[in-house]
């Protein structure tokens, strides 16, 4: 890894660090992700082969930027405790444990917890019911190993988190809203929208609150031409309202919801329960059995007006005669035995059509746990192809969106097969390089196609095949190799100018979730605008005097911090993690449209979106860098 100085050189270290500890992609592009966002003094633990690695977003040469020391390197082809200590664990605030098998991840937490109780550990995990276990293990482990350690401290002190989890809502964001600048809160979805300058005469859209002003101009809206260019010092982070009313001419970033513009989701075609007639039998038995039905009706009427029988003893007769368990009529008049030869010839159309109403419903009622087809008419959908374990969890994020979605997999046993069931999902099985198989998935009609799969060839191949069917087609796909998802990036983008085309590696998504969880369950996420970085937050008021007893609109400061949510649930349900709690659409934790007028109390907590700066004022820590750091790749 060039640029990083060698284990030699990692016992020298300025103040508190953290530790990353990894044997692939994710680590390095973790470590990348707390030197440049967060400006934290790094240590790099990895296996010798991975030395030469260069992280996607590192900058190959460390010293062009001398505000924030370079990331440290530590080689060990397991993190055992001689490896720790090298890495200077026992004096760190953070630790990350990275590897790709969940045993090796579980033997350095309980290493890393014994050497230091109060460090903060965060763990990847595949097995998530594994993963809550380690949580309450380690965190009872710090509690014996240092009785007097703050319950504060404590309650984020272990943070297990897999990568397709936290890669999910950025890939459901890209095939809905075109970004991966999102952060997420109570399970809500939100994305900071670049917006250019509202032209004369027109209403700009508004969204929860503006976070900053672009140095671009009308004339340069997505702010390519930079600082430099526009003669400002850079984009203007977190502007009241009245500089954003003067500021004419300049792009703004504004905070949004993730949301779907289009047609809603599909009902299921059967309710797990009180499934309609109309679902259960076809129209052809429902027209065949109203004519017995009106058959009947007229025997009846036939059987009241020429005999001597009042109606309800007409309607019993003639039902005796339809399912033929009358006496035969011989001994009565010509009318009668006539009207019962009828009622037994109608009966014997009415035994098939009760067999073929019993036959339908069951091959109904069967096929309620079976996979649909995709609808005939479906349209503005997203295609996602693979239901593996990523491919699971964007599937039910975009479901709680409300999002319409036909999925594609080969093997019948995917993981995500007995999801997309449960949902009433349509799914095509099949190879999706064969030959009509994204026609079966109704791509001409979709609005975006998601390549999940494991294979790097199948999803790239599958982007091919859907660009050939239609060329505007929103594209996003999964390439493990960030240097490849760039490239892929690049290229498909030269071939189809007037495409939306993203090329995503699942390590940089779920990099920026873990760099959040090393710094504390309260970050939430952060933001690029331009060069510099937004963070968002969820803080307790209590103790801040910047926000306790004040207005929302006293606790605005411009160009540091702004408070832009409050949490409505009692202290004791209160999520401990924000960032990866669900969103209950019925009773959302979160309030976002707060009145300026509202006064924070001590027991409240709030979620404010903050500049670095801003946000080691209000937790009393050293200010960082002021150093910019570099834009994140395309791609």
């Amino acid at each position: 890894m060039s640029g990083l100085p060698r284990q030699g050189d990692a016992l020298s270290y300025i103040g508190e660090h953290m530790v990353v500890c990894g044997d692939d992609g994710l680590a390095h592009r973790l470590a990348a992700e707390l030197r440049e966002v967060y400006r934290q003094q790094v240590v790099l633990v990895v296996p010798a082969d991975q030395v030469e690695a260069q992280p996607a977003g590192q900058p190959a040469d460390s010293s062009s930027d001398d505000a924030v020391a370079p990331v440290r390197l530590v080689t060990a082809q397991a993190p055992t405790k001689e490896a720790l200590l090298r890495a200077g664990v026992d004096r760190a605030t953070a630790l990350a444990l990275l590897y790709e098998d969940d045993e090796t991840n579980l033997r350095a937490a309980l290493a890393a917890r014994r050497l230091s109780p109060g460090l903060r550990l965060v763990v990847r995990m595949y097995n998530r019911k594994l993963g809550q276990h380690l949580e309450e293990l380690l965190d009872q482990a710090a509690l014996v190993a240092a009785p007097g350690i703050d319950r504060t401290v404590l309650e984020a002190s272990t943070t297990v988190l897999s990568d397709a989890d936290t890669a999910a809502p950025a890939l459901a964001a890209t095939a809905v809203a075109d970004t991966n600048k999102v952060v997420q809160a109570d399970g809500l979805l939100l994305r900071a929208a670049e917006r250019p300058a509202p032209g004369r005469g027109e209403v700009p859209v508004p969204g929860l609150c503006t976070l900053a002003l672009l140095t671009s101009t009308t004339a340069d809206p997505a702010g390519s031409d930079g600082s430099e260019a526009s003669g400002t010092r850079g984009p203007e982070l977190l502007p009241d309202d009245r500089t954003v009313r003067g500021s004419a001419g300049r792009g703004t970033v504004v905070l949004e919801a993730v949301r779907r513009e289009g047609p809603a989701l599909p009902a299921r075609r059967l309710a797990r329960r009180g499934a309609p007639l109309g679902e259960v039998f076809s129209a052809r038995l429902r027209w065949s059995l109203a004519g017995i039905f009106a058959a009947v009706v007229a025997l009846t009427v036939t059987t009241t007006v020429l005999t001597d029988a009042d109606p309800l003893h007409a309607a019993y007769l003639t039902l005796l005669d339809l399912f033929s368990i009358n006496d035969p009529a011989l001994e009565e008049s010509t009318t009668r035995q006539v009207l019962q030869l009828l009622s037994g010839l109608v009966g014997l159309a009415l035994l098939p059509l009760l067999v073929a109403g019993a036959l339908e419903a069951l091959g109904t009622f069967r096929t309620t746990g079976a996979l649909r087809r995709p609808p005939r008419g479906l349209q503005g959908h997203i295609v996602l192809l693979g239901l593996g374990k990523i491919g699971a969890r964007v599937l039910a994020r975009l479901h709680e969106l409300g999002i319409p979605v036909v999925c594609v997999e080969q093997d019948p046993d995917a993981r995500g097969i007995p999801l997309a069931r449960d949902l009433g999902v349509p799914v095509v099985l099949g190879d999706v390089t064969e030959d009509g198989v994204l026609d079966a998935a109704r791509i001409r009609r979709a609005d975006a196609l998601l390549a999940l799969t494991s294979s790097d060839t199948t999803n790239l191949e599958a982007t091919l095949a859907a660009r050939a069917l239609k060329n505007d087609l929103r594209v996003a796909l999964r390439l493990y190799d960030d240097d490849v998802a760039t490239a892929v990036y690049r290229t498909l983008r030269s071939a189809h100018p007037h495409a939306v085309t993203r090329s995503r590696s699942v390590s940089h998504l779920a990099a920026p979730a873990f760099a959040g969880a090393m710094m504390g369950r309260q970050i939430l996420g952060a933001i690029f605008v331009e060069r510099k970085v937004l963070l968002f937050a969820a803080l307790l008021v209590a103790g801040h005097p910047q926000l306790e007893g004040r207005t929302v609109a006293e606790a605005f400061r411009p160009g540091a911090w702004r408070v832009l949510a409050l949490d409505t649930a009692r202290p004791e349900s209160r999520s401990p993690d924000l960032a990866n709690s669900s969103h209950d659409d019925q009773h959302p934790s979160l309030l976002w449209d707060l009145h300026p007028g509202h006064v924070l109390q001590a027991g409240d907590r709030v979620v404010v979106a903050t500049t670095r700066r801003g946000l080691a004022e209000l937790l009393g820590t050293p200010a960082p860098s002021a150093a910019r750091p570099r834009e994140p790749s395309e791609g």
